[in-house]
């Protein structure tokens, strides 16, 4: 028996994915086979794909940075599991296709009442939001924030989750999503045509507590300037080449050594605890559950049509998150 997945078999567009064939083999010890029910489409599959992170899958790989399925078959030893269960991981790889087969310290388990294309989606992009603004940030009821890239998976993360805060939120994103931003109760800053900080200034004359930021470093100087005196910008998000990435990291040094009060952090879930990963989703699915959350699911498209939710995610329309499923849930 043999199962299918979406393969990267060259640094490029969407003419570098193949769909190919895998033997559908027994768990080995501590394993556990997968079924994949959901599993997003991230900015990271897009620049893993083309070539633009410093450190790089070796071709050819499957991409799919997070899975949600339900157990198939379970190896030797193998005891938080059972078959049948709803599970969740963040894979970083492997999670466009089919069936995947992981340690069962990897996975999460998810209520099966819940539908999975929206907990597949509380796996990274809520985690990432939701750990900065309370882990990172350790925000307090009233504190104003500034969200980079506020309509897109991780920005409308922000948005619910800083609404539930009662964070006063100010989010950057093009004008066709400005309904969105306010239906989130967060206040619209159209980058192409308002600079953010002549608003935010003007609006905030004592500055803002936080910034968060995915889109790329040169947002540094403009963020820092609509801060207050001890206020600190978060930055999230992979560089685009090694030597970006040695920018980056300079930059993190340089401005947290200027004598101005204000500081840059930055996150990533590569840094993070498997414990804290699963106490964080636990808390994203008990939200999910209760209503208090819903994450925004621009399209839905079957996994083996992987390419059409990269093309969509790279047109940069997307509103929320593009998600891949088994064609049942569609």
């Amino acid at each position: 028996m043999t199962y299918k997945s979406i393969v990267v078999t060259k640094r490029g567009g969407l003419d570098a994915l193949q769909i190919i064939d895998n033997e559908l083999r027994d768990p080995l010890v501590g394993e556990v086979r997968i079924r994949i029910l959901a599993t997003p489409v991230c900015q990271d599959d897009i620049a893993v794909r083309v070539g633009n992170r410093p450190f790089l899958a070796k071709v050819p790989f499957v991409p799919g940075y997070s899975i949600l399925g339900v157990v198939n078959a379970i190896g030797e030893g193998v005891t938080n599991v059972v078959t049948g269960d709803f599970v969740a991981a963040l894979t970083n790889f492997g999670g466009h296709a089919e069936y995947i087969f992981l340690a069962e310290d990897q996975l999460v388990k998810v209520p099966s009442n819940l539908d999975p294309a929206e907990a597949v989606v509380l796996i990274l992009n809520f985690l990432v939001a939701y750990q900065i603004l309370h882990q990172v940030a350790g925000v307090k009821p009233g504190d104003r924030v500034l969200i980079i890239g506020a309509s897109g998976g991780v920005g409308t993360a922000f948005l619910q989750l800083g609404k539930l805060a009662s964070l006063k939120m100010y989010g950057l994103a093009s004008a066709s999503k400005r309904s969105t931003l306010t239906q989130l109760d967060a206040i619209p800053i159209d980058y192409h045509t308002q600079d953010f900080v002549e608003v935010i200034q003007q609006s905030e004359p004592d500055g803002i507590d936080f910034v968060f930021n995915g889109m790329g470093d040169d947002y540094f100087e403009r963020g820092l300037a609509v801060l207050r005196r001890g206020g600190a910008f978060v930055h999230y998000g992979g560089p685009e080449s090694f030597l970006r990435f040695l920018l980056l990291a300079g930059k993190l040094i340089l401005y947290n050594l200027l004598p101005n009060g204000k500081s840059i952090k930055g996150y990533g879930t590569h840094r993070g605890a498997t414990s804290s990963f699963k106490r964080d989703w636990g808390i994203l699915f008990k939200l999910l559950e209760d209503g208090k959350i819903k994450p925004i699911i621009a399209e839905k498209f079957p996994i083996l049509e992987a390419a059409k939710g990269y093309a969509l995610l790279e047109s940069g329309q997307v509103i929320g998150n593009v998600v891949l499923v088994t064609p049942e849930l569609l």
